[in-house]
Order: C-alpha cells, then sequence, then structure tokens
C-alpha cells in the first residue's frame, strides 16, 4: 500500500467524515475524489515522477490533499516549516531541487515572492491555494497513478538544523506506513475516534500521528490552523474530539485553564515534540479521568519510535517502550551496549528508519552507523526495558571534567511554585570551558530570586549541576512543536 491509497482503504466508510474543518465536513469519498484531482492538475502541469513538490502551508484541507495528491502523481513530497524565513525557504527549495512550490496565499503574501526569486529558486511552477487553483481542481480529469512502490523515498523530511544547515531525511511511504501501523498494533483506536490536529502539519510528528494514522483506521480529523488555548478547549470540548496529540507547552496551558470534567469524549492524549515534565504529566492524569501518554521519535525514523504503553504501566518521565517492530538500544561512544541504568546514545532498527539524507554521503554514514540509526539522544534503560531522556547529546555541559545533563535541572527547576519554564545551557568559561546558565520564566506576578532557586536546586542535585548564572526571560524560544530552541538561547550568549 502507497500513503495517498490509505483513504481508499475504507471504502464501507465513504460517507463518513473523514476531516473537520471550520465546521464544514469531508467524507471519505470527497477526500479520495479530492486527493485524485489534485494529482491529475499537477500532471497536467507537468510534474514528473521524483520530481521535488515543496508544500508551505497553514493546516487545512487543501494540505493533506495536496500533500498526498502529489505523492500520486509520482512526486516526492517536501514540506516546509512555516516559521522559516525566506533565506531558510530558498535554501530548502534549491537542496532539494524542487519543481514546484504549492503555497496558502497568506504565505506567498508574506514573503513577496517577485518573479525573478521564483525563477532564482529553480522553481518550474507556483501553485497558490486560492480560488482559480480550486476551479482547476474541480475541473481535473481522472488521475493515472504514478508506477510506484513501498520503498520508494516519497518526502524529504528537512530537520531543524540544530547541527548547522538543515539535511533531507529520505522517507519512504515504507517507512511512515510500518510506523502507523506500530502505532495502530498498541491502541484500539477506530473509525468512532475523532483526532485534534492542533500541530502543524509540516511536522512529521503531526503529520504521523495526527493525519496518517486518523486516515489509516478510518477516523474523523478535526483540524485547527493552530494551536489557540481558548479555541483549542472550546473544541476538546464540544467537538467530541476522543484523541489529542501535543507537545508539553501546550498540556501546560491546558493543564491550568481546563476545568475538571470538561472533555467528556476525550479518551487518550498523546506528548511528543519535545520532553514532558513529569510534574505536569502527574498533574494533568490527576485533574482529568484519562491517560496523559508520553512517546518518542525523530523525523529519521518516520517519526515515532517509543511510547508508554496506553494499557498497562506508564512510568512518569519515561518515553516508554519501543514499538513492534523497532529495536532500540543504549550504547557507547564505541557502538557496545550499555547495561540498564547506565547513560548512552539511543539508536534505532527497523522499517521505520529512513534511507538517509538527501545529498549528504557523509552525514548518512555518519547518522546510520553499523546497521543503526544513531539518534544523538543519550538515555538510560531501566530494569523494566523502560527508557528515560536524560538530554541532548550536544546539549550535555562538561564542566570541569563532570557530565552535566540540563533536563535534569530543568525539571528540579519545574517543581519551584515561582517557575513556569526553564532552559538551562552552557555557555563559554574563561576556566572550565563552561559554565552552567539557567533561563527562567517566572509564573505570573511571581518573583524569582537566583539565591533561592540555587539553595532549592542543592536539596535535589549535586553542587556542581547548580547554575551559577541565572537569567529572567518573559518567554523561550521555541519550535512550531513547542521544543526549545537552545541554539537561540546560545548564540545569544555568544553575541552578547
Amino acid at each position: 500500500m502507497l500513503l495517498w491509497q490509505l483513504p481508499q482503504r475504507h471504502q464501507d466508510l465513504s460517507n463518513q467524515p473523514a476531516l473537520s474543518y471550520n465546521g464544514k465536513k469531508v467524507t471519505y469519498a470527497e477526500l479520495v475524489r479530492q486527493i485524485d484531482a489534485y494529482a491529475s492538475l499537477l500532471q497536467q502541469m507537468g510534474v514528473k515522477p521524483r520530481e521535488r513538490v515543496a508544500i508551505c502551508s497553514s493546516n487545512c484541507p487543501e494540505f493533506i490533499y495536496s500533500y498526498l495528491g502529489a505523492m500520486q502523481a509520482g512526486a516526492i513530497v517536501v514540506p516546509l516549516n512555516l516559521m522559516l524565513t525566506q533565506e531558510e525557504i530558498a535554501f530548502i527549495v534549491k537542496d532539494a531541487a524542487c519543481s514546484t512550490l504549492i503555497i496558502h496565499p497568506a504565505i506567498l503574501e508574506r514573503l513577496r515572492l517577485a518573479p525573478e526569486q521564483v525563477a532564482a529558486l529553480g522553481l518550474k511552477r507556483v501553485v497558490v491555494l486560492d480560488q482559480a487553483t480550486e476551479a482547476r481542481v474541480q475541473a481535473a480529469p481522472p488521475a493515472a497513478p504514478a508506477a510506484m512502490v513501498a520503498e520508494d523515498v516519497c518526502v524529504f523530511l528537512y530537520t531543524s538544523g540544530t547541527t548547522g544547515r538543515p539535511k533531507g531525511a529520505m522517507l519512504s511511504h515504507k517507512n511512515f506506513l510500518a510506523d502507523v501501523e506500530a502505532m495502530d498494533a498498541v491502541s484500539d483506536l477506530g473509525p468512532q475516534d475523532n483526532f485534534l490536529c492542533v500541530l502543524p502539519m509540516f511536522h512529521s510528528f503531526a503529520w504521523a500521528t495526527s493525519v496518517l494514522l486518523p486516515l489509516y483506521l478510518g477516523s474523523t480529523i478535526t483540524i485547527k490552523e493552530a494551536f489557540q488555548p481558548k479555541d483549542t478547549l472550546k473544541t476538546l470540548a464540544e467537538e467530541d474530539i476522543t484523541v489529542f496529540c501535543g507537545v508539553p507547552s501546550m498540556y501546560a496551558i491546558l493543564w491550568r485553564l481546563a476545568e475538571e470534567g470538561q472533555f467528556k469524549a476525550l479518551k487518550l492524549a498523546i506528548s511528543g515534540g519535545a520532553p514532558l515534565a513529569a510534574e505536569i504529566q502527574r498533574g494533568f492524569e490527576a485533574k482529568f479521568a484519562f491517560p496523559l501518554v508520553e512517546g518518542y521519535g525523530l523525523s529519521e525514523a518516520a517519526p515515532v519510535v517509543c511510547l508508554n504503553p496506553l494499557d498497562g504501566v506508564r512510568k512518569p518521565g519515561s518515553i516508554g517502550l519501543p514499538l513492534p517492530g523497532m529495536e532500540v538500544k543504549v550504547v557507547d561512544d564505541n557502538d557496545q551496549e550499555v547495561p540498564p541504568g547506565e547513560v548512552g546514545e539511543l539508536v534505532v532498527r527497523g522499517p521505520n528508519v529512513m534511507a538517509g539524507y538527501y545529498n549528504q554521503p557523509e552525514e548518512t554514514a555518519a547518522t546510520l552507523r553499523n546497521g543503526w540509526l544513531h539518534t544523538g539522544d543519550l538515555v538510560r534503560q531501566d530494569e523494566d526495558g523502560y527508557f528515560y531522556v536524560v538530554d541532548r547529546k550536544k546539549d550535555m555541559i562538561i564542566l570541569g571534567g563532570f557530565n552535566v545533563y540540563p533536563r535534569e535541572v530543568e525539571e528540579v527547576l519545574l517543581t519551584h511554585p515561582d517557575v513556569l519554564e526553564a532552559a538551562v545551557v552552557g555557555v563559554g568559561d574563561p576556566v572550565k570551558g563552561e559554565t552552567v546558565k539557567a533561563f527562567i520564566v517566572a509564573r505570573e506576578g511571581a518573583i524569582v530570586d537566583r539565591r533561592q532557586l540555587q539553595e532549592f536546586l542543592k536539596e535535589h542535585v549535586a553542587l556542581f549541576k547548580i547554575p551559577r548564572l541565572f537569567e529572567l526571560v518573559p518567554e523561550l524560544p521555541k519550535s512550531p512543536t513547542g521544543k526549545v530552541l537552545k541554539k537561540l538561547l546560545k548564540a545569544r550568549e555568544q553575541g552578547s
């Protein structure tokens, strides 16, 4: 099976809503027709198999139509992060050798792409998701699906570039389907469920868990353009949402704003994209009568790798157990497996793992080493087989020969009543090489004192781990999925 064929699995559900957007329902039969029409339009415009088609749009039905339609036409989709600058978009479009750009009119207006800029990007065509394109789509004849197999690469997912320029992870139909099938195997979800999609569809977490999974199951996807706390609360409470996938910052907000019993239909919440603080998970589950399940993934693995059991033991602070069909282990710098309790790098092997990075043979060889995907995440495994993320390998601070894992310090800071958010980074020190600094967002009305925080930390962590520097900030820079962008905090330090 290929990804664009997912809605076709449910011919018996042809009249059931596949999508719900701004009060409008789209049935599975209509979804199949729209995907076919977009494929036909792209073929008429000259898009050939294996050409790269970039998509730059906020969450909407047309995002799904064009994404799966481009695949049906045989193209490779390159979803673009909406937060990127024109320069960053230009890099990805040229790096992936995109021939076509599908773009929302509001984003096109923001980018202000002149004809000469389009030519400089090497684009042959720009498709604007406006009324004129809609008219052409409606008039398009049936498409002739391109000849493809499940192993064919269908998406380039560009990483966030935390280690330099973004790299395009090459993922196949098989990679995504293996991940979706594994998620299905550990759940009891189905056509009766309604998924709320507020995460950006261009991100692998949203695409797999809030689009592909419900389409595989025959469920409904309720689409929102973005996470707006009050609107999300209203939607969760009034539109019979049963499954919500979000990032930790969303759950922290919902935990504070929502009332007990407000989510009558919701039966499952999944957290990913960034580490979930144990305090948030415990507080959320204590307030609401359904589980908040933490998982783990990365774009290079299509993306979900681990998940706490939906029915069974859930361990706060843990990313859970590997999904069926995926092998996971913890290794040292020599790729030797370490015993339970010891910290090492998480490596993954399975049918969900990417083919490599586009035009990056050295990066591919370094990441897909000895037959395993090296994630760059430092973890430990307990005696029951559950994994715990300690930190990013590149975020680890080396202080006078000792290793400091920022997440460990952040977890303690988040338990302080005056601290809303915290980010710990290593900054340059002329004597020790690095020292520890904490960026703090205080709770509303709270007065945060550096010495008080240091005394508080002394009760929980070793002295060498306690930040010497503290800075109060109104907010932390974050990615669209809520991950704190520590590289921006470090860059600010270097520039100051």
